[in-house]
């Protein structure tokens, strides 16, 4: 599958693109509104993230109070709905610094109805600091419209989206046998009998603690690109199988490092890359060559 690339903000690629490109997945993940410049690691000994004295290049502002990065993303969003197919999802990543005043803004746009719900990622880096430590990001999860929730794709079957039952759960529940020597439990539910095998795994929930952060596991610096707040390439390959279908398109107009449209390519998904930062560009640009995934440059 083949992908586009732009060098522009959200709403400025939205407008590149043709008359009936749709999206059938959108993820993005805005400044968060720390209040400082984001700066990436380029060469050895550079720093990367909050920009100080050894910080390698600029990546982008985040200096933007809290009213004006939601107003962005109200207009944002307003774009990008426009562009969603009917079974679309939005995935909005963020962290509690803007995220409720965000969810409302958003809803301003899609409409309260059309909330799925919400994902909270635990990154795994552990408190720091005095006080109450924030240790968890959140994924807010659209569909089109309230009409269109019914609609959306959810892979939920996908057994990259299940995990392995508690082993007290197991040794408990799962005693019968099949015929093929699988291990099974039978619930009965409103009268009708549902089978669960154990080596099938149980459906993933809404709290998803096993997924690591750049930083928080050291054999992910081989995906490391020194962009700042790179996401694990995990995460949104279980977004991606999550929310669409091989050949489907596959958006992150905020794209960073690249991480959303290498994990579409890979999953035999059409992608539409776009960012407003040159570094962001540059960077994803070289990934994607790197890994020979073949993208058109939209301008």
């Amino acid at each position: 599958m083949k992908g586009l690339l732009a060098h522009a903000d959200a709403a400025r690629t939205c407008e590149l693109l043709r008359a009936q490109t749709r999206f059938d997945l959108v993820y993005i993940d805005p400044p968060y509104g720390v209040g400082t410049t984001m700066s990436a690691r380029t060469v050895a000994g550079e720093a990367r993230g909050r920009t100080k004295k050894e910080s390698g290049p600029k990546a982008y502002d985040d200096t933007k109070s809290t009213d004006a990065l939601v107003a962005d993303l109200e207009r944002v969003s307003a774009c990008i709905r426009d562009r969603m197919s009917d079974r679309a999802s939005f995935y909005l990543h963020l962290d509690h610094r803007a995220v409720h005043e965000a969810k409302v803004a958003v809803e301003r746009v899609f409409g309260r109805g059309a909330f799925i719900g919400e994902i909270i990622w635990v990154p795994g880096n552990g408190a720091r600091g005095q006080g109450l430590s924030m240790t968890h990001q959140t994924l807010l999860v659209y569909a089109k419209s309230a009409l269109r929730k019914k609609d959306v794709t959810y892979n939920a079957d996908d057994p990259a989206l299940r995990e392995p039952y508690a082993k007290t759960s197991l040794a408990m529940h799962f005693k019968a046998k099949d015929e093929n020597g699988r291990l099974y439990r039978d619930r009965v539910i409103g009268g009708k009998t549902y089978r669960y095998y154990a080596d099938q795994g149980r459906k993933l929930g809404s709290v998803w603690t096993d997924i690591s952060a750049m930083n928080a596991n050291t054999p992910l610096r081989r995906e490391g690109t020194g962009y700042p707040t790179q996401k694990p390439e995990k995460l949104l390959e279980r977004i991606v199988a999550l929310s669409s279908l091989p050949g489907d398109t596959v958006a992150d107009l905020m794209c960073g490092s690249g991480t959303t449209l290498v994990a579409a390519a890979r999953l035999g998904r059409s992608f539409v890359g776009g960012d407003a930062s040159e570094l962001a560009i540059a960077t994803t640009s070289a990934r994607l060559e790197a890994l020979n995934v073949p993208f058109d440059r939209l301008a």
